[in-house]
């Protein structure tokens, strides 16, 4: 099996562009508002796309009919990286979560109707999104089969009632993506649906923005009820009772998309630190020459190798329409433990200065974090990873 992880012409300019764009304009809007953009600030997110399209960076995964660049996974992981270098250059480059995982299920799932009045605003930038998946306990969250919202029949279509939570992006969203169950009851394998559901339904509210450690997503994490939400037929994402399996067309690509905009963030922590340990003098010399710090460093240019190498491959399964389950686990459980590694390491570094307001380190520490839960924790993924080998090895002894 040959894998070939060079990168097209194509898509080494576009990378550059994106470097460039991320230093220029993006990273001084960050600046500006430290960050923090949970509350939703719709002009910058406006002032900072219209700058993407100025600069021919503008969804780089959306297929070129819907106005994107059209790029494979391969060709994003390294867009992406790029962009993630501030925590505010995928929200310009109409990449960040959850909207380029629902952009990306919409083009695989949603019928030419649906993809005219969802698709099609959501990949302009027109409009944001919401996944309403995960509910209080004890509902969905690492154990999707634990679904407790229902979508019931009705002589128009499909009542839901349920309560979701740590909705990133509710606030403010133009429509959700919901999953209820329409068979079955929690804790059965199957029977969940994916739904439409426009903001304005009067069934569906936020309820609140949940205070949370990170805040750098683009209109934070919601409290979301439904109740006697009503939808027509046209809802439907999909076909009845196969959400879980639809929605497998989003989980492995999203997993590989996270990875990549946080691998951005480990680049930029560790390039703040290799400034400060050739910068700043300690016991008589630069701190790039004492050997602790040096380990540090290393163990860092490590970790980031190492992310971009097992990305690109479950990157490469997933181009070659490969099963890819195992990889992408691996690689969400590497990556997102190797992130948080790094930009550890780099508060370190850095000393008081890391952990000050002075550099960006602690924020981008406190925005690393959750990415060890969010798409699955680590625990999950090591338990599905563990099950898949062990399964592996009877086959294999079976055969003999």
């Amino acid at each position: 099996m040959s894998i070939g992880f060079g990168t097209d012409e194509r898509v080494a300019d576009i990378a550059r562009r994106t470097t460039e764009f991320v230093r220029d304009v993006v990273q001084p809007e960050e600046q500006a508002c430290d960050g923090n953009v949970h509350d939703g600030p719709e002009p910058l997110r406006r002032r900072l796309q219209d700058a993407a399209r100025a600069a021919g960076v503008f969804a780089p995964h959306v297929g070129q009919e819907w106005g994107g660049l059209g790029l494979d996974l391969c060709g994003q992981a390294v867009v992406f990286e790029a962009a993630g270098y501030s925590l505010l250059g995928p929200l310009a480059l109409n990449c960040a979560a959850p909207d380029e995982g629902n952009m990306h299920l919409l083009e695989v799932v949603a019928d030419e109707e649906q993809k005219e009045r969802y698709l099609r605003p959501l990949a302009s930038g027109e409009v944001r999104s919401c996944f309403a998946m995960t509910e209080p306990a004890p509902g969905a969250g690492s154990d999707p089969r634990a679904l407790a919202t229902t979508a019931t029949r009705t002589a128009g279509g499909w009542r839901i009632d349920g309560r979701k939570w740590f909705i990133s992006g509710a606030d403010g969203a133009g429509f959700a993506i919901c999953m209820a169950r329409t068979s079955g009851v929690a804790g059965d394998a199957g029977g969940a649906t994916m739904f439409l559901v426009d903001a304005d339904n009067p069934g569906m509210k936020v309820v609140r923005n949940i205070d949370t450690l990170d805040q750098g997503l683009f209109g934070g994490h919601s409290e979301v009820a439904l109740d006697h939400c009503e939808v027509g037929d046209g809802a439907v994402l999909g076909e009845v009772d196969q959400g879980f399996a639809h929605a497998q067309v989003r989980l492995g690509p999203a997993r590989m998309t996270h990875c990549m905009r946080w691998l951005g963030v480990a680049r930029r922590a560790q390039d703040i630190a290799l400034e400060r340990a050739v910068d700043r003098s300690a016991f008589g010399k630069p701190l790039a020459e004492l050997g602790m710090v040096q380990q540090l460093l290393a163990d860092s240019e490590i970790d980031i190798e190492t992310s971009r190498a097992v990305l690109l491959r479950a990157c490469w399964e997933l181009d070659q329409g490969r099963p890819a389950a195992q990889h992408t686990s691996i690689a969400k459980t590497y990556v997102s433990e190797a992130v948080n590694r790094v930009v550890d390491r780099s508060v370190q570094v850095c000393g008081a200065l890391g952990i000050s307001g002075d550099a960006p380190l602690s924020r981008l520490y406190r925005e690393v974090r959750p990415f060890r839960i969010y798409d699955g924790p680590s625990e999950t993924h090591r338990w599905a990873i563990a099950k898949r080998a062990v399964r592996a090895a009877r086959e294999r002894r079976a055969a003999r």
